[in-house]
C-alpha cells in the first residue's frame, strides 16, 4: 500500500468527470480555497435539492468513474445539484485540514438554500469525510441538513472492533494492513478518537436523518451496526440499508443490488 501511495504522490491524478456523463447533465467547475469543485445540476428544471459528494478512495486516490456515474444518475433521476470537491489527498490533505472546508461549502449552501434543503453524501473515506462534517456542522450551531448519506463509511479508524476479525476474512477488496498506512497519513497528528478521524466517537444526538448502505462482506460492516444502534438510541431517524452479502461499496457497483440502491437515494432526494 505504500509503495502506491508513494506512485500517486509523484504521479498526479485525473479528477474530472468523464467526456460523457449519462444524463442529460450540465457541469461547471471553480475553485474554493484551492480546490477544484465541480457543479453537477439538471439541464432540465432542477428540483431545488442540493447534495455534496465526498467520494471515497482510502483518503490517497481521486475520484473515479464509478463516483461520476453514480452523481450523474442521482441529477438526472432526482433533478438535485450535486457539488462534488475534489478534496486534497494525503499526505498534502488531512482530516484536520480537509473536513472543515468540507463543512464550510455545505454550510454555504445551508445559507443560500436552508439546511432542509441541503443532503451531504460520501462513500468510503468520504462517508468519514460526510458524517464528520455532519457532526462539526451541529457543533457549529447550523440547523440539522436534510440527510446525511453514507455508503460503506470508515467510521472508526481506530480499527479495533473485535468483529473486523470475523468479517475480514469474507471481505475480497479492504484489509486492514493497507489501510493503516492511509489512516496514519490522513488523521497526521490528531488522535483516532477525534471525532474529524473517527465519527463513531462523536455523539450523534441532535443530526438529522441519517441513511446507511452496509455490506456483511466489508469490514466496514461492524461499525455500521455500532452506528444505526448508537444513532438510533440518540434519536436520530437511521435508515438502515444493509446489504447480506455485499462488498464494500456496492451501491457504486453494476449490480442489480447497486441500482436498486441508487433509486432508493433517488427517492431519498426526491421525497
Amino acid at each position: 500500500m505504500l509503495d502506491r501511495l508513494r506512485e500517486v504522490a509523484v504521479r498526479p491524478q485525473r479528477f474530472g468527470p468523464p467526456a460523457r456523463l449519462p444524463g442529460d447533465v450540465r457541469v461547471s467547475v471553480s475553485r474554493v480555497d484551492g480546490w477544484p469543485v465541480y457543479v453537477v445540476e439538471p439541464r432540465a428544471t432542477a428540483s431545488g435539492q442540493h447534495v455534496v459528494y465526498v467520494h471515497g478512495g482510502s483518503w490517497a486516490f481521486e475520484i473515479s468513474p464509478f463516483h461520476w456515474r453514480l452523481i450523474a444518475v442521482v441529477v438526472r433521476d432526482s433533478g438535485a445539484t450535486v457539488t462534488v470537491p475534489i478534496y486534497p489527498l494525503t499526505p498534502t490533505g488531512t482530516a484536520a485540514t480537509v473536513v472543515p472546508v468540507v463543512a464550510d461549502l455545505v454550510s454555504d449552501l445551508v445559507d443560500q438554500h436552508g439546511a432542509d434543503h441541503v443532503t451531504v453524501m460520501g462513500d468510503s473515506a468520504g462517508g468519514q469525510v460526510a458524517l464528520s462534517t455532519a457532526l462539526l456542522l451541529r457543533d457549529r450551531g447550523v440547523p440539522p441538513l436534510r440527510r446525511t448519506v453514507l455508503i460503506s463509511p470508515a467510521l472508526d479508524l481506530s480499527l479495533s472492533n473485535p468483529e473486523i476479525d470475523r468479517v475480514e476474512p469474507t471481505d475480497p477488496w479492504l484489509a486492514r494492513p493497507g489501510i493503516r498506512v492511509s489512516i496514519d497519513l490522513w488523521r497526521d497528528s490528531l488522535d483516532l478518537d477525534d471525532p474529524r478521524v473517527s465519527p463513531l466517537a462523536g455523539d450523534p444526538a441532535g443530526l438529522g436523518p441519517i441513511t446507511v448502505f452496509g455490506g456483511s462482506r466489508d469490514i466496514t460492516h461492524p461499525d455500521i451496526r455500532l452506528l444505526v444502534d448508537r444513532a438510533r438510541a440518540a434519536g436520530v431517524d437511521v435508515d438502515d440499508q444493509d446489504g447480506p452479502g455485499m462488498v464494500h461499496v456496492w451501491p457504486l457497483l453494476p449490480i442489480p443490488e447497486g441500482r436498486t440502491a441508487r433509486a432508493h437515494i433517488v427517492d431519498l432526494l426526491r421525497g
